[in-house]
C-alpha cells in the first residue's frame, strides 16, 4: 500500500485506513509511540502497562501448562 500525506493546517497527516486500525486493534484515542530506523517511520499503539502484564502473565501460564506439547511441536 502506498500512502501519501495530507496537509492539516501548518502540519502533514497520514490517513489509517479503519482497516489497519481494527488489525492495531486502535482507534482515535490510542496513543502511538513513533520512531524510526533511520530509514522507516514506525508506528507502535502504546498499551497499557497492566494490559502488557496481564498478557505477558498469559503467556508464562500457558508455557508452562503447555510446556510438553509445545517441545513435541518443536521436534
Amino acid at each position: 500500500m502506498t500512502k501519501s500525506l495530507t496537509k492539516h493546517g501548518n502540519s502533514l497527516a497520514l490517513i489509517i485506513e479503519r482497516p489497519i486500525l481494527d488489525l492495531l486493534g486502535a482507534d482515535a484515542d490510542t496513543q502511538f509511540e513513533i520512531f524510526t530506523d533511520g530509514d522507516a517511520l514506525i508506528l507502535k499503539p502504546r498499551r497499557s502497562r497492566a494490559r502488557e502484564k496481564a498478557f505477558r502473565t498469559a503467556i508464562e501460564k500457558i508455557g508452562t501448562r503447555y510446556k510438553k506439547t509445545f517441545r513435541e511441536l518443536a521436534k
